[in-house]
């Protein structure tokens, strides 16, 4: 059974039917920066989040390695009453909801009341409020146990609170498909830009890192047990044998390029081409994710400029991605980076930041590094980017797979 695009293709030149959907606003936390454009930076000079655990004792696990978002004071970022009901989760997408929204220049109160709505994508939920709610069921009774936990770790509760803290009121919803989760949340939110919403935030904040996700990171068997950093997440790497677990992401403000031109708005992409597949048994399917993409952004492949990987960081699962790419490149024939190799994989956080780092390098005409691998290995066929290499770039692509068979694409291209 196959699957194809969430969207119809959008208007080429001379039709005006369909409306096209353009990023305003941005909002980033990420192991290796906090804010836009902090991150990008660091991103830019190479710089690692991927350290030792602190977030709880690790020393007992056989891997103690994450990208952790270090700097993030809650009380900075969220009224005092939020936080005895708010996950680590939901505090980090409050606070880069409101970045993307302050990015973008509008007031969402000056919008129509139903015209502004929030998709995001998770897959974990309050992970970290649910275990220590579970802790106080067994060891206090359940008279001990918040009653915020009957929202707090739930998947769709950072879509929730964003809509509340910003009057959101519009069409919202999240949707469940890990690591291709990000980019699935924008497709859908540009549905709703076609259907007529003035705005959407969208997007995908993740995080998990507390003993209960620890236990479900471990479980699957896919995680890196080195003790280096530096050596521990090697996408393409003849040496890869397992990612780390990251947490962060990014939202962005997404809108018509009517409505965005109308307000002169500042934009720094447009999300032109997106598609989705599903792995059938044995066949693997992210080559027709991108194909179909492409087919929807009405661009060809000589006209990508680079591809941020998926870059699962083991030697199956990335020999089968790069394999796709030459499929539809031509071996070396487009370079190709994972700038998640400095922050970890970020469950529906990961598509969403690499999509972030794509409108910035379209921004900033430069690509940002993968660090680690120093050269693919010779069944990975790959122009890598090892250093940020400045070149034209007019059109991204970003690929990312989601454990369970999960395969989506997206095109990202400058105006």
């Amino acid at each position: 059974m196959t699957t194809a695009t969430l969207d119809r293709p959008a208007a080429r030149a001379g039709a005006g039917a369909v409306t096209g959907s353009v990023v305003t606003g941005i909002g980033v936390a990420a192991p290796n920066g906090l804010g836009t454009e902090a991150w990008w930076a660091a991103t830019l000079r190479g710089e690692s989040g991927i350290r030792p655990v602190t977030r709880f004792d690790a020393s007992r696990y056989p891997v103690r390695l994450a990208g952790e978002v270090s700097g993030f004071v809650d009380e900075e970022h969220l009224p005092s009453r939020l936080l005895p009901q708010t996950d680590r989760v939901t505090r980090l997408s409050l606070a880069v909801a409101k970045e993307a929204l302050d990015d973008c220049g509008t007031d969402p109160a000056a919008l129509p009341e139903y015209g502004a709505g929030v998709v995001t994508a998770s897959s974990a939920g309050g992970f970290e409020f649910g275990q220590r709610e579970l802790q106080a069921l067994w060891s206090k009774g359940g008279q001990h146990v918040s009653a915020y936990q009957s929202f707090a770790w739930f998947y769709a509760v950072n879509t929730g609170q964003i809509s509340i803290r910003h009057g959101l009121r519009g069409s919202s919803g999240v949707v469940v498909t890990e690591q291709a989760g990000g980019l699935d949340a924008i497709a859908h939110a540009r549905r709703q830009i076609r259907k007529g919403a003035a705005l959407m935030v969208t997007g995908g904040v993740d995080s998990a890192l507390c003993p209960w996700g620890w236990a479900a990171h471990l479980a699957a068997d896919e995680l890196s047990h080195a003790t280096d950093p530096s050596r521990a997440y090697l996408p393409f790497d003849a040496a890869a044998a397992g990612h780390v677990v990251g947490e962060g992401g990014a939202l962005f403000v997404l809108e018509s390029d009517v409505a965005a031109r109308e307000r002169e708005a500042r934009v720094y992409g447009a999300f032109t081409g997106y598609a989705a597949t599903f792995d059938g048994p044995g066949t693997p399917r992210l080559g027709d994710a991108a194909r179909l993409a492409l087919a929807d952004a009405g661009v060809g492949p000589e006209e990508i400029d680079v591809v941020f990987a998926d870059a699962a960081g083991a030697r199956a699962a990335d020999r089968a991605e790069a394999q796709a790419l030459a499929a539809l490149f031509g071996p070396r024939g487009v370079p190709v980076t994972a700038p998640k190799s400095m922050t970890g994989r970020l469950l529906a956080g990961g598509a969403s930041l690499d999509v972030a780092a794509a409108l910035l390098a379209l921004r900033d005409q430069v690509l940002p590094p993968t660090t680690g691998t120093a050269e693919p290995a010779a069944d990975c066929p790959v122009d890598l980017v090892t250093a940020p290499r400045e070149t034209p770039v007019r059109h991204a692509l970003v690929l990312a797979r989601g454990r369970g068979g999960f395969n989506s694409a997206a095109v990202l291209s400058a105006l």
